[in-house]
């Protein structure tokens, strides 16, 4: 039965996501319950997983090599995690999307990226991950495109270039690591790393790195966490609860493969996870702090706690054998992040569709008078902020003291404990950024006077009403309950990433414990005081102006990696032009010896540099795919050489 469970999970939603054309034809009633019944099939599957949890597959053959699914542990919780999150923006969907013409687009990948990430978190093998990762990544490009605007096709135009050349660079990483360890079965992975042999050690790394900056490139890790920002934003709503609370989780899962199947015990690879996860966490809540946009705040936070998250992986390979805390952290901080950004982001949406705007000076006050929302966005806000009582403040607890006890055993040892002491201030301090730009928002948003009274009225429909309640509710019971709910999880789901036995309990409500929370609150209330309300705020006419005073020249993508790739597609072309122009010498020479008494039958081109100029698309399209294809040969070529040198 397990078998046929772990199947369904993957190609149910696959299947039923082309039936919403035809249900559209009864009524768009009819649809709606129809998109709203798939997520809730699909959960009910999800929960029985927990009947079966070693339960497994292999389809031997599929794309060549075969696919195998496996269930158990934090893989479970993930398929549960995603089948939750679905049912919420399933609930809150059809509202959102009542007068959009285009939704059974939006509908029809919505459910193909759900079968698609099923099959990420099911996967028992790196090659049936990467099938469906990249499934994944294509069709929620839809999402991000779907308003069709300026904005839109250009936040999805860099969401599919991240998407692209990510897959192909974890595409090339998997080539290698096939290459060096015989398998890509996640299972044995750690066995064949340690029969690696010390001179191969090297393509260990490179294919490592590739598979690293694929995966995180999915989950917003820094250096390529700019698609983050600008999808979220333009995409709908309850597009964006998905896209900022579980897809990038299957970048982190990917990561988290690495970190503790290849180099659980690798100081060298540590500390680079170490310090990508320090730059991602401290970035994302400098640019949430400075963002006047509630969804790009949003979407900043997100790659802040994509951070705290990789910091916990890291510090588990620090901790190997006494990593208990760190894995719990890690753990617990996944779910929490996807629940509290199904809150938020849900929210967002309600508010867009009562303002029409996501500009914190047109939105403000307008939740003044809607208490049960203010309630709602409150939990999500304190969670994400890691005040005591909430489920927030428990993973974050855990992954700070993970940083505590490490540099503890560096101090018993006679070790500097220096840096590990500044990546615990920058931890305090990201909380504490957290906390400022939640106050930032949720002051304008629910206690700022508005310009005129809006009444509670019915805002927000039932479906969303339930989906915002029950998530809400869950921050709120697991954070009062951590010992008897949150420890509970974690232990269960962390087998998954070789987590050591915990040594006691953790008093999650001690001194010892709050204190870290205090501080991240203290700074947090200091910099919403002291900077955003004197350097990123001022008054015109009796009324506050958030201003946006992040300077567009740091922006990586225009400054950085657009000239880049511009750079590179010219050099390219230049390259593919001086070939063209050997083969014409060729011809031309040819046409010398051999059409003696019959020359200048081939016409030479008059100005080889013409490809260069401005051309009608259809000409471009046609002209570059030649490009194209000698660009994939020549990438093909170096791969087969690398594997064949190594």
């Amino acid at each position: 039965m397990g078998t046929y469970l772990l199947l369904f999970l993957v190609l149910f939603p696959m299947a039923s996501a082309p039936l919403v054309y035809p249900m559209r034809n009864h009524g768009a009633g009819v649809r709606d319950w129809f998109v709203r019944l798939v997520p809730a099939v699909e959960l009910t599957a999800a929960a029985a997983l927990l009947v079966w949890p070693e339960a497994r597959v292999s389809l031997p053959g599929v794309c060549g090599v075969g696919l195998s699914f496996t269930a158990g542990g934090l893989r479970t919780l993930l398929v549960l995690l995603a089948a939750i999150l679905w049912q919420g923006s399933a609930l809150a969907s059809p509202s959102y999307f009542s007068h959009d013409p285009k939704c059974d687009r939006y509908y029809l990948y919505w459910l193909l990226t759900q079968g698609a990430l099923m099959g990420v978190f099911l996967a028992g093998d790196l090659f049936t991950l990467f099938v469906f990762f990249e499934m994944m990544s294509f069709a929620s490009y839809v999402w991000v495109a779907q308003n069709e605007t300026r904005e839109a096709l250009r936040a999805a135009e860099t969401y599919l270039a991240i998407a692209v050349i990510g897959g192909m660079v974890l595409l090339a990483g998997l080539l290698l690591l096939r290459d060096l360890l015989g398998t890509l079965t996640i299972g044995d992975l750690r066995t064949a790393v340690e029969l690696v042999p010390p001179h191969r050690s090297g393509q260990l790394y490179v294919a490592g790195g590739l598979c690293l900056a694929g995966f995180g490139a999915k989950a917003g890790l820094f250096p390529l966490h700019i698609w983050l920002p600008k999808a979220h934003p333009v995409a709908p709503a309850p597009a964006s609860a998905l896209l900022s609370g579980i897809l990038t989780k299957s970048g982190v899962f990917g990561a988290l493969i690495l970190c503790r199947e290849l180099f659980w015990m690798d100081l060298t690879w540590n500390r680079v996870v170490l310090l990508l996860a320090v730059v991602t966490m401290v970035l994302g809540a400098v640019l949430a702090v400075f963002s006047v946009d509630l969804k790009r705040t949003l979407a900043c936070s997100s790659m802040s706690q994509i951070g705290f998250i990789m910091v916990g992986a890291a510090m588990q390979g620090y901790l190997n054998g006494e990593n208990a805390l760190a894995a719990m952290g890690t753990v617990l901080h996944m779910m929490n992040h996807s629940l509290i950004k199904l809150v938020l982001f849900l929210s967002a949406g309600v508010i867009y569709l009562g303002t029409h705007s996501l500009d914190l000076n047109r939105i403000q006050g307008w939740g003044r008078d809607k208490p049960w929302l203010k309630a709602v966005f409150f939990c999500g806000a304190a969670s994400i902020a890691g005040v005591p009582g909430f489920s927030g403040y428990v993973s974050k607890t855990l992954l700070h003291e993970s940083i505590v006890e490490y540099i503890h055993i560096l101090d018993h040892a006679g070790a500097s404990s220096l840096v590990f002491r500044g990546v615990e201030w920058l931890f305090l301090i990201s909380g504490g950024l957290t906390a400022a730009y939640m106050t930032k928002l949720f002051v304008s948003i629910f206690l700022a006077p508005a310009e005129q009274s809006h009444g509670e009225g019915h805002y927000m429909t039932r479906g969303t009403g339930w989906a915002l309640t029950l998530a809400a509710a869950a921050l709120v019971i697991l954070g009062l309950t951590p010992n008897a709910t949150m420890d509970a999880i974690a232990l269960w789901s962390v087998s998954f990433l070789h987590g050591d036995p915990l040594a006691h309990g953790v008093h999650y409500f001690a001194w010892v414990n709050l204190k870290g929370a205090c501080i991240s609150l203290l700074i947090g209330a200091l910099v919403y005081l002291l900077f955003i309300r004197n350097v990123l705020m001022r008054r015109e006419n009796g009324r506050c102006v958030y201003l946006n005073r992040w300077p567009a020249k740091l922006d990586l993508e225009k400054g950085l990696y657009r000239p880049a790739l511009n750079a590179a597609s010219f050099i390219g072309a230049l390259c593919a032009r001086v070939l063209a122009n050997v083969g014409d010498l060729i011809i031309f020479a040819g046409e010398w010896l051999l059409f003696t008494k019959a020359p200048y039958i081939f016409v030479p081109k008059q100005n080889n540099f013409a490809a260069y100029d401005r051309k009608p698309r259809r000409f471009l399209v046609g002209e570059s795919f030649a490009f194209d294809l000698l660009v994939v040969c020549i990438g093909v070529l170096l791969i087969l050489i690398c594997v064949l040198l190594f």
